[in-house]
C-alpha cells in the first residue's frame, strides 16, 4: 500500500474511532471497540474501500500507535483521544514521572494562561514524556511552545494520571499553577 493510502486511512480511522462512529453506522462499546467487519461495511457505504489487510497495516505502521486490535483480531479501537460521549476507557491510574510535556502553539497561550490545559472536546488532556513528541504535536498547530507540567506535584494535590497503551499520558485538566513554558 502507498504511504498516501495508509495516511488517509489512518485519518479516517481516527475520525471514526475517536469522534464520529455514527458517521458510518459503526457502534462502539464503552471501551471504544468496534467490529472490523462492521467498520469495513460502514466505510464501503461511505465510499471508502477498507480491507482487513489495510487496517492491520495502518495499525502496525502508525508511528503514534493510535490504534489497537483485539486479541482475536475481530475488533479495533483508538487507544486515546476520544470525544465520543459513549466511550469511557477503563484506564488504571498511574504514577506519572515528575515532569511531563505538552506541545501547543503560541496562538493558544493566552487561553492556556487563563484556564490552564483543558481537554476541549476530548475526554483528557494529552501529555508526553519527552520533548521530541511534545514538539511534534505542537508543530501541527503553528509556532511551537513546549509546556513543562509538574505532574507529580499535581498528583500530590489529588489529580489523577493515566497512561494509554501508546504511552500518552492523560489527565482531566492541568491548572495554570502546574505549567511552565520552556
Amino acid at each position: 500500500m502507498s504511504k498516501k493510502v495508509i495516511d488517509e486511512t489512518s485519518k479516517f480511522l481516527s475520525y471514526v474511532l475517536r469522534h464520529e462512529p455514527q458517521a458510518i453506522g459503526l457502534e462502539l462499546d464503552t471501551e471504544g471497540w468496534g467490529d472490523i467487519d462492521a467498520l469495513i461495511s460502514g466505510a464501503a457505504r461511505d465510499g471508502r474501500q477498507l480491507s482487513r489487510e489495510l487496517i492491520a497495516q495502518v495499525v502496525d505502521s502508525n508511528d503514534k500507535k493510535r490504534f489497537s486490535l483485539s486479541a482475536d483480531g475481530q475488533r479495533i479501537r483508538a487507544v486515546q483521544g476520544h470525544s465520543n460521549k459513549d466511550v469511557h476507557l477503563q484506564l488504571e491510574a498511574r504514577q506519572p514521572p515528575a515532569i511531563l510535556y505538552h506541545g501547543t502553539a503560541t496562538r493558544f497561550m493566552e487561553s492556556i494562561n487563563e484556564k490552564g490545559l483543558i481537554p476541549g472536546s476530548r475526554h483528557h488532556v494529552h501529555l508526553s514524556q519527552d520533548l521530541e513528541t511534545a514538539s511534534a504535536v505542537g508543530q501541527r498547530y503553528g509556532k511551537v511552545v513546549i509546556l513543562q507540567i509538574a505532574a507529580q506535584d499535581m498528583q500530590a494535590q489529588g489529580f489523577t494520571f493515566y497512561q494509554a497503551e501508546n504511552g500518552v499520558w492523560l489527565t482531566e485538566q492541568v491548572p495554570v499553577s502546574f505549567i511552565k513554558p520552556l
